[in-house]
């Protein structure tokens, strides 16, 4: 029964695939650049931290353009936010690089600095002052600068969203960095063998994955929310990382699962008005997931080296 909700409320009722394309998008964008990492053999956890930043400065850049043409703002804050994230990214990455920080440690700290400055910026810069007092937020985006209506789909993030996966594609599979970052995350020894950089493929990878995590905060932004608000979106990250494990970093594998997942994230509103479940049925079957693929991957990992002792 919960199941078959699920199963409606992500893809069969009338306008839920709409919804799950949604959510699925900017989870992709972010879980591409996750995967980017972590193919490197760098655990970059702070995909939500690098999600806030990006879509801080893209708001503060919207707030100093306002009034600006559109075709100026726009890219304006989608570099900004890539700006940011990358940056976010950076210094764990510039840290794990050059005293062996781990970077686990660094990018979850990432994690609760941005939440905290997200706090900050919408409760003092950029607060709005009709807000209603109950949750702290931005000033509304002007409408010209909305790339979508608060539907959070649009052609805008679509073509956004296919451009990323072609560019990360070819990135990954049709380039000397991508054949050498997967190297990297499996043997760095025979990296260096080969003459290559590995702090310059750690920095690469890190800055990639944080700017792709602060371009889906900035679509957030200028999308489906129009305005950032304290702590919007708390699962976004964590939820990409999951993704992207899933996918066993495949660009194409991470398409077909922020799909899914973007189902169940529609499902989770569909589930308490429809079906009279809480919304946190969802959560259950992303923790279920979660520990099914960390079992198999133990136990997968188990099998191999009982198959390498055997031989």
């Amino acid at each position: 029964m919960v199941l078959t909700n699920v199963a409606d409320g992500a893809f069969l009722r009338p306008g839920a695939l709409e919804q799950s394309l949604r959510w699925a998008l900017p989870l992709f964008i972010t879980a591409v650049g996750v995967g980017i990492s972590f193919r490197a053999g760098f655990f970059n956890i702070g995909a939500q931290g690098q999600f806030y930043v990006g879509s801080i400065c893209a708001a503060f850049v919207a707030e100093w353009l306002s009034g600006a043409p559109a075709f100026i703002v726009i890219p304006a804050c989608m570099l900004a936010g890539m700006a940011g994230g990358a940056f976010w990214a950076f210094w764990p990455g510039y840290l794990r690089i050059r005293s062996g920080t781990d970077e686990v440690i660094t990018t979850l700290m990432g994690n609760f600095m941005a939440g905290l400055l997200l706090v900050y910026v919408t409760s003092g810069p950029l607060k709005d002052p009709s807000g209603s007092g109950q949750q702290a937020s931005s000033r509304p985006l002007e409408a010209a600068y909305r790339i979508s209506t608060s539907s959070g789909l649009s052609v805008t993030i679509i073509a956004i969203a296919v451009i990323v996966g072609i560019a990360m594609w070819l990135l990954v599979n049709r380039t000397t960095f991508g054949m050498l970052a997967s190297l990297a995350g499996r043997n760095p020894v025979m990296v260096r063998w080969q003459g290559a950089l590995l702090w310059k493929l750690g920095i690469t990878s890190f800055l990639l994955s944080g700017a792709l995590a602060g371009l889906a905060g900035t679509i957030e932004l200028m999308g489906p929310n129009g305005r950032i608000a304290s702590g919007f979106l708390p699962g976004h990250g964590f939820t990409a990382i999951l993704i992207a494990l899933v996918a066993n970093f495949s660009v194409a594998g991470t398409a077909i699962t922020a799909l899914f997942f973007g189902g169940l994230a529609s499902a989770a509103l569909y589930l308490p008005v429809m079906a009279g479940l809480p919304s946190a049925a969802i959560d259950v079957i992303n923790a279920a997931i979660a520990l099914f693929i960390t079992a198999r991957s133990k136990l997968l990992d188990k099998i191999l080296r009982i198959g390498g002792r055997s031989s």
